[in-house]
C-alpha cells in the first residue's frame, strides 16, 4: 500500500507495502515503521513538520487514532517531537537513534578546536555590511566585469599601506596578487615552479600545503626543527627552488626564525637564486612580545610573503594575497590566467573600504585581546597537567607536548568526548628522518570557540587529560 499524503499543501510519501512483513500487528505498526524509516534514512530532515494526525488519516483513509497512536509513539522514541498548538515536526533522536549526516561529510564535534578558524561568533557582521554598502554604492563598472589577474586595484593599494604599517612588508600595489586563501597561493606558486625539483617545507606544518603541492604533481622535502625555528641549513643539501616556513609563529611549535637565521636563509635564497615563500601564520595576534615584522622586509625579491583573512575575519572569505618580487610577477600571472575570477570583486572591494576606514585594524585590536585572555585560561587550565606548553607568546594555538606514547591515548579520548584535536603525528612530514626526535603532542586551537562555549571546551580538555592518566 503506497500513498501520497497531502495536507495543508504538504506532501508526504509513505509506502506502507515496503514495510510489510510477517508478525506485523497492524496497520499502526505499519504506519509507525514506515515513518522511522522515513526518519532513520533522511527522507524526513530534522524539523521536517508532519501533517496533522486528522489530515493525515484523511489521507491514508486511516482512522485518526491510528495515526496519533503512531505519532505517540514516534514521540515517546525520541524520533518525533509535539506541542499544542505547535504540530508534529522531526527531531535528532540523540541517542536513541543515529544521527543522519550528509553523504561525504564528517560529524559535528561538540568542541571544534582544529587549526584553521578564529572564533566566527565575533565577526563583525555590521561593520562589514556597512563597508559592503560603501563598496557597492561607489564601485565602477569594471568592477562587476573579470579583470586583472593580480585582483581589485583598490584593494591591492589598501593593502600595501596595510602590509607596510603593521608588517613591515615592502609592497607596491603592482607586486600584490589576490587569492582564494593561503593555499591557492601555495598551489599557484608550485605550478609556477614546476614539479622538476620537491619545493622545502618544516618537518611539523600544516599538512594542508603538502597535499595542495603534491596535487599539482609537485613534491615536498623537509627541513628540521628546533626551539629557534626552522633549520635553515638543511636546505644547503637540499635542490629546491623554494622554501615554505613560517618565520613570524611557527605552526606548530609557535616559536620564531631566530634572527640569525632570518639572515641565514635570506643569504640562501641570494646564493642560490632560490626563494623563500613566507607564510605570515597569525602575524597579527601577538600577546607578550613586540610583534616579529615581516621577513619578506629583508628582501622583497627573494621573498613571497602570504597573508589572508582566515584567521582575522573568517576562512569562509576565502580571501588572501601574495607579495610577489618582480622576476616571479608575470609567471604566477600567467599560471593563474588571465584575468581575476577566482575572488569576487564585491569581497576585494568590501575588504578594501574596511581597510582604509579603519574597521580591520580595529576589529584585529578587539580579537587580539579576546584572545589573550583566552589564552590564559587555558594555560592556568593546563598547568595542573603531565604536559609541556609552547606557542604561548602569539597566535590561537597551544601546543601540548605529552610524554612519550601518549598522543595517541589522547587524541582517542578527546574523540569520545567530542573534542576535535590536531596530533603532532598528523603534522610530521611523511619522509621525516627516522632519527630526527618524535615528540607526542596535539595542537589546540583555542581561537575558535565561540566565548560562550570556551568555558565548556577548557573543561573539556580537562577531562581528556585526566581520563588519559596525565594529571599531575
Amino acid at each position: 500500500m503506497t500513498s501520497w499524503a497531502n495536507s495543508g499543501s504538504r506532501d508526504l510519501h509513505l509506502d506502507l507495502s515496503s514495510v510489510l512483513r510477517p508478525g506485523a500487528r497492524g496497520v499502526r505498526e505499519l504506519l509507525t515503521t514506515a515513518l522511522r524509516d522515513a526518519v532513520r534514512s533522511g527522507r524526513l530532515a530534522v524539523d521536517t513538520t508532519l501533517p496533522p494526525a486528522r489530515s493525515l488519516a484523511a489521507d491514508l483513509g486511516l482512522a485518526r487514532n491510528t495515526v496519533a497512536e503512531a505519532y505517540a509513539a514516534l514521540v515517546a522514541e525520541g524520533w518525533l517531537a509535539s506541542r499544542q498548538g505547535s504540530g508534529t515536526w522531526v527531531v535528532n533522536g540523540g541517542n536513541r537513534s543515529p544521527t543522519v549526516q550528509p553523504r561525504g561529510t564528517a560529524g559535528t564535534p561538540t568542541h571544534n578546536l582544529l587549526p584553521g578558524s578564529p572564533d566566527v561568533s565575533a565577526f563583525p557582521r555590521s561593520q562589514w555590511l556597512a563597508s559592503a554598502r560603501r563598496a557597492l554604492t561607489s564601485a565602477p563598472n569594471a568592477a562587476l566585469r573579470l579583470g586583472d589577474p593580480r585582483g581589485r586595484p583598490e584593494l591591492r593599494e589598501a593593502l600595501a599601506e596595510y602590509l607596510g604599517r603593521t608588517r613591515g612588508v615592502r609592497a607596491s600595489p603592482e607586486s600584490i596578487m589576490v587569492c582564494a586563501g593561503t593555499r591557492h597561493s601555495v598551489e599557484l606558486l608550485a605550478k609556477t615552479f614546476g614539479a622538476a625539483r620537491p619545493i622545502a617545507v618544516e618537518v611539523d606544518a600544516l599538512f594542508v600545503f603538502r597535499e595542495t603541492i603534491a596535487s599539482v604533481g609537485a613534491a615536498t622535502a623537509p627541513i628540521g626543527l628546533d626551539e629557534l625555528g626552522a633549520r635553515v641549513d638543511d636546505l644547503e643539501r637540499l635542490d629546491t627552488p623554494a622554501a615554505l616556513i613560517t618565520a613570524a609563529h611557527q605552526y606548530p611549535h609557535g616559536v620564531p626564525l631566530d634572527p640569525a637565521r632570518r639572515t641565514a636563509i635570506i643569504s640562501w635564497a641570494r646564493r642560490t637564486g632560490g626563494y623563500v615563500i613566507e607564510d605570515d601564520y597569525d602575524g597579527e595576534f601577538r600577546y607578550d612580545r613586540q610583534p616579529i615584522g615581516a621577513l619578506q622586509g629583508l628582501d622583497p625579491d627573494r621573498v613571497v610573503y602570504l597573508g589572508s583573512v582566515s584567521k582575522t575575519l573568517s576562512p569562509a572569505l576565502r580571501l588572501g594575497w601574495m607579495v610577489l618580487p618582480d622576476d616571479l610577477l608575470d609567471a604566477v600571472i600567467a599560471t593563474a590566467g588571465g584575468e581575476q575570477f577566482y575572488v569576487n570583486s564585491i569581497d576585494q572591494l568590501t575588504m578594501a573600504d574596511f581597510i582604509v576606514t579603519g574597521r580591520y585594524d580595529r576589529h584585529v585590536r578587539r580579537m587580539r585581546a579576546s584572545y589573550r585572555r583566552r589564552r590564559e585560561i587555558l594555560v592556568a587550565a593546563m598547568s595542573g597537567f603531565d604536559v609541556g606548553i609552547s606557542g604561548v607568546p602569539a597566535g590561537l594555538h597551544l601546543l601540548l607536548t605529552l610524554p612519550v606514547g601518549a598522543e595517541q591515548t589522547v587524541l582517542r579520548r578527546a574523540a569520545e568526548a567530542g573534542v576535535a584535536l590536531a596530533g603532532l603525528a598528523r603534522l610530521r612530514h611523511p619522509l621525516a628522518a627516522a632519527d630526527a626526535p618524535q615528540r607526542d603532542g596535539v595542537v589546540i586551537n583555542f581561537g575558535t570557540p565561540a566565548d560562550h562555549e570556551f568555558a565548556g571546551a577548557v573543561g573539556a580538555i580537562c577531562h581528556v587529560l585526566r581520563a588519559s592518566g596525565l594529571a599531575g
